[in-house]
């Protein structure tokens, strides 16, 4: 594929990129509403087939899409004065060293990698704005409201998985690192609620027992995972699995998380009495972005990945503190409304790009199907036995099965682990199935389990 010039303006190639991307995104959110399927599945079904099919065909274009940040690495190496030849060795492997290299030799290489980074800096910021808006579906005082029967599900919905997932690529990976394992496991903790509070709200149980529990479950869940995301990316960025590197990210990440709450809101009372004489919903969207960026920007700072900022800034902000612009209640449009539209452009760019990172082609390896399976095994239990945390009379294999899809959340975890460099791209593939089953599965067991009854408050 040839993005040819058309314009005299360097932004030209980007801007059709960017919304060829898009386009992708559009069609894939409407065939999985046709289907009654999440819109993240389409997206990420819609990318993987356009990937693929590119690949086979030689579009060159999706092809430097599809290779990811190595790309990028690729450039470091270049910069670092290292041949060009040599590091696309280093990097892609004496394979496809040469078709990288005669692609980003072409005429139209530069565009690509123009194209390619914006693209990425793009789902980066699809990712912040999703988990800020995760972040403000709660607060901190739903997190201490919820209930010992959410708490038990919430731990033992990360700490089985985690040890399952541990488990399988110890015994179906042993040639791979420490490193590579735990960053597995982590992933398969991770739970995305978003598909099981839909099936609730269409079967009309939000109400009852079951779905409290797993709402507030998912809330604990959220807090955890990502917790452990950072203790295992900072075990990864520190170079070993050694106690004082465990004790240095651990105190880190709870340094980071008490300071956020703590002087997070006396710099947004500052930021909006600076504001104040802006329209309300200028104020909101300018502190609402400020805030997410700056906790993001210090997450990573201290070694954390942004998300976790972006979830913090979500917990912390809220109406309330508006309060300079009369009745919070009271105002044309809240936060959560005014972000949504800069989530909704973002974040398909994302889900469009895990697709088209996917790998069809790895699957004809055995071994990896093997992986695959062995993921999606653990995967699956771990969240199962999740319900066994209810100690009262409840549907515990209806909220078993209610923790059990990844969705967007293990995109994220695996698309970090990616660009860590920890997460090869077969693993990358076997761990995206494992998130598409789980998202595809889940719907109709829940509303299967259901039916054998709920206990209403």
């Amino acid at each position: 594929m040839s993005l040819d010039r058309l314009h005299t303006d360097p932004i030209a190639p980007v801007i059709l990129g960017v919304t060829l991307i898009l386009f992708v995104a559009v069609l894939g959110r409407y065939a999985a509403r046709r289907c009654c399927q999440p819109s993240v599945l389409g997206e990420l079904l819609m990318g993987v087939i356009i990937g693929n099919l590119a690949y086979l065909f030689g579009f060159d274009f999706i092809e430097v899409l599809r290779e990811g940040p190595v790309v990028f690495e690729l450039l470091e190496h270049a910069l670092a004065s290292q041949p060009l030849p040599e590091a696309a060795i280093e990097v892609f492997g004496a394979a496809d060293a040469a078709r990288i290299l005669a692609i980003l030799q072409s005429p139209n290489g530069i565009e690509y990698l123009q194209v390619a980074h914006v693209v990425d800096v793009f789902s980066r910021y699809g990712v912040i704005f999703l988990l800020f808006l995760v972040g403000l579906e709660s607060s901190v005082e739903e997190l201490q409201q919820v209930g010992g029967d959410s708490l038990r599900v919430a731990i033992i919905g990360m700490a089985v998985p985690f040890l399952l997932g541990f488990t399988a690529a110890r015994v179906l990976m042993p040639e791979l690192s420490l490193n590579v394992d735990l960053f597995v496991a982590a992933t398969l903790g991770a739970t995305s609620i978003g598909i099981t509070a839909r099936v609730l709200q269409d079967m009309g149980v939000t109400r009852s027992r079951e779905a409290r529990i797993v709402l507030g479950a998912a809330v604990m869940d959220d807090v955890l995972g990502l917790l452990l995301l950072a203790i295992v990316s900072g075990i990864v960025v520190s170079g070993g699995v050694e106690l004082d590197n465990i004790l240095v990210v651990a105190a880190l990440s709870s340094l980071f998380i008490v300071s956020a709450f703590v002087v997070g809101p006396y710099f947004l009372n500052f930021t909006i009495n600076m504001v104040s004489h802006l329209d309300v919903m200028e104020a909101k969207l300018f502190i609402s972005l400020l805030f997410v960026m700056v906790l993001a920007w210090l997450a990573n700072l201290v070694g954390l990945a942004t998300i976790v900022g972006a979830f913090a800034a979500g917990l912390i902000l809220h109406e309330g503190y508006f309060h300079h612009w009369d009745d919070a209640e009271h105002h044309r449009r809240t936060i959560k409304e005014l972000v949504a539209p800069i989530e909704s452009i973002l974040v398909p760019i994302f889900f469009v790009l895990m697709g088209l990172q996917v790998k069809l082609e790895t699957f004809f390896d055995l071994h990896v199907i093997a992986m695959a399976m062995g993921l999606l095994l653990a995967a699956i239990l771990g969240k199962v036995v999740s319900g066994l945390g209810v100690l009262n009379r409840a549907n515990r294999m209806a909220i078993g099965i209610g923790m059990m899809p990844r969705g967007e959340v293990g995109l994220i975890f695996a698309s970090i682990g990616k660009s860590l460099g920890v997460i090869s791209d077969e693993l990358f593939s076997a761990v995206v199935l494992m998130v598409i089953v789980t998202t595809l599965i889940t719907p109709p067991l829940l509303k299967l389990a259901l039916r054998e009854g709920t206990v209403d408050n």
